[in-house]
């Protein structure tokens, strides 16, 4: 009987050879400078995009000669926290912010209910005129906003709304750009799943509510995030049509902090600081659904 011989797969498989006749070792990760440039470049934009937030909250804790010192001092000489304390005794800080909260939800909730309405009617319906009028919800975005400030501040003053929390967030729930993001993602989804509903039986708002409005889900949370860090910093608008302190927005409310010949900086930037907070959380928790609704709304024209 003869002998038993090794498996030529369980045998060891010789060196190779290398470029200039020696034995090749483990294979090495190149070295790629371009990826190496790449990361340099985003580090270097994520430290220019991140430093004022760190120099707002490095004033917050500085004394005010400090913060107004020349040539300025990067850290404080004495860690206090007496603004964050102080910002809610110069303002009705929680009245401010939970206006700005009902003011970002109110127009949050209603740009997405009325966009992917009518970002659905655009994209998946046939009716006489249909490019026309899209064509016309397009161009309210070459309007300035500021040219809407009278007639809107007519209406809210005709309806008796002045100086109240439902005046802030009614004129921004309808959005031209939230139509118009949520018709590209409607127009990329496959007609067969809207099909095999209607031969289910299934009507045009079943198939809306069921159907196609959890597959948009990404470009609804782009939008909300969009929407909700928009109005949480609108200005020009809170202080046209709110006076009255306790119906005003933080936004609104932290420029009366800036005195006409004197600034509390550490008491204004703690205030600021504390402001950031709920958009800050609000990107971190929806950054993955943003990036995608932004990377796939352009997808399909």
């Amino acid at each position: 009987m003869p002998e038993s011989a090794t498996p030529e797969s369980a045998m060891p498989a010789p060196a190779t050879a290398g470029a200039y006749g020696g034995t090749a070792g483990p294979r090495r990760r190149r070295f790629d400078k371009g990826s190496v440039a790449t990361h340099a470049v985003l580090c270097l934009g994520a430290v220019i995009m991140v430093f004022p937030f760190v120099w707002q909250v490095l004033t917050a804790y500085k004394t005010m000669p400090e913060s107004v010192q020349v040539p300025p001092s990067f850290l404080p000489e004495s860690w206090r926290g007496d603004a964050f304390r102080e910002v809610f005794s110069a303002l009705p800080f929680l009245e401010m912010l939970g206006n700005s909260l009902l003011n970002t939800l109110g127009r949050t909730l209603g740009q997405l209910v009325f966009c992917s309405l009518a970002a659905y009617a655009f994209a998946r319906m046939q009716f006489r005129g249909k490019n026309v009028l899209f064509a016309i919800f397009l161009s309210v975005l070459m309007v300035p906003a500021q040219l809407l400030i009278l007639p809107q501040h007519q209406i809210i003053q005709e309806m008796g709304l002045l100086n109240s929390v439902p005046a802030l967030f009614l004129p921004g729930m309808f959005s031209a750009f939230g139509v118009f993001l949520l018709r590209q993602f409607f127009m990329s989804l496959p007609k067969e799943l809207e099909e095999a509903a209607r031969i289910d039986g299934a009507g045009s708002l079943r198939i809306f509510w069921s159907v196609m409005l959890p597959l948009v889900r990404p470009a609804l949370a782009a939008l909300a995030v969009i929407t909700s860090m928009w109005s949480w910093n609108d200005l020009l608008w809170p202080l046209v049509v709110n006076t009255d302190p306790e119906a005003m927005p933080i936004s609104a409310g932290l420029t009366s902090l800036e005195g006409q010949f004197l600034t509390n900086y550490p008491v204004l930037m703690a205030g600021s600081a504390v402001a950031s907070l709920p958009m800050l959380i609000l990107y971190l928790l929806l950054q993955r659904h943003f990036v995608q609704g932004i990377a796939l709304s352009g997808s399909k024209a």
